[in-house]
């Protein structure tokens, strides 16, 4: 278990079912490994909801909206499109670089892995991109680390709503609607 994993536990216990995944064919179907902390976090809380803000996405999630494979799909496209008029963040303009996301938030923000070519998925760090507005951040941290360090208040953005973290967390599964 992850230091940032065993931090997420103190902030919200977890559910009494883990989740369980076919990652190989996760992984196929994105044509990419995953972190092994990302694994371990949906295997704990699955796709969830933190402070009434953050979405953790969820491969095959209960609640479809929050479908990793399916955002990372629409992503993909979207941001194909977007980087014909705005100017791409530096950290994507290494040739065969790519961004994939992993949790998004109730305004709309989207929060992504930073995926450079020969690094390991352990490695990759986080990117994150203002909702409407061509604003990105970058945080030399793996998402679960981002995730258990923003709710303790240690990680801070401009991009995310002044009002997360909450002072009381607020921790929910994401279940089929």
């Amino acid at each position: 278990m992850t230091n940032a994993l065993a931090r997420l536990l103190e902030i919200a216990p977890a559910p009494s079912r883990p989740r369980h995944k076919d990652w190989g064919e996760v992984e196929r179907a994105l044509a990419v490994e995953l972190p092994d902390d990302y694994k371990e976090l949906i295997g704990v809380y699955g796709g969830s909801h933190w402070d009434d803000y953050l979405y953790v996405l969820e491969p095959d999630c209960p609640n479809k909206h929050y479908d990793l494979l399916e955002w990372a799909t629409y992503q993909f496209e979207d941001l194909k499109g977007l980087w014909e008029f705005e100017k791409k963040p530096a950290e994507l303009e290494t040739e065969g670089s790519q961004v994939i996301p992993w949790a998004t938030t109730d305004n709309g923000e989207c929060l992504y892995w930073l995926v450079l070519p020969g690094l390991d998925p352990n490695e990759w760090t986080v990117m994150v991109n203002e909702a409407r507005g061509a604003r990105w951040e970058h945080h030399s941290v793996s998402c679960t680390q981002f995730l258990a360090s923003s709710l303790d208040g240690e990680l801070r953005t401009n991009i995310l709503s002044s009002l997360f973290p909450r002072a009381t967390h607020e921790f929910s599964r994401l279940d089929e609607v």
